[in-house]
């Protein structure tokens, strides 16, 4: 788990920077990578596989990949700035996306229906 959890976070890393230079000052790269986490994590228990693999890829991998902690400094940080619709957008559409991703996923494995 913690070798599946190493990976999730450099991969986070790593867009997270690209998410700096496409958008600058913007949190929009939590919203992406938690958005791809939920996809990701539908998808995989949608799958089931077995018990060491979900381990290591949904726990581990998209464990450390996603990241809620960041998103609510983020959302503190735009209510602090009173930044309302960046506010309402980012909050909203995280929850929002994040669930249509995880359904996406969870129907392209299989898992609906």
């Amino acid at each position: 788990m913690g070798l599946g959890a190493g990976c999730g976070a450099v991969l986070r890393y790593l867009l997270t920077m690209i998410g700096k230079q496409v958008w600058p000052g913007r949190p929009y790269a939590t919203m992406v990578i938690n958005v791809l986490g939920a996809f990701c994590a539908g998808l995989l228990t949608a799958l089931a596989p077995s018990a060491a693999l979900r381990l290591l890829l949904l726990t581990g991998v998209c464990g450390g990949f996603t990241t809620f902690s960041t998103f609510e400094t983020d959302v503190f940080i735009l209510v602090r700035n009173h930044q309302w619709g960046r506010f309402a957008w980012y909050y909203g559409g995280s929850v929002v996306l994040g669930l249509v991703a995880c359904l996406a996923g969870a129907g392209l494995g299989g898992g609906i229906g």
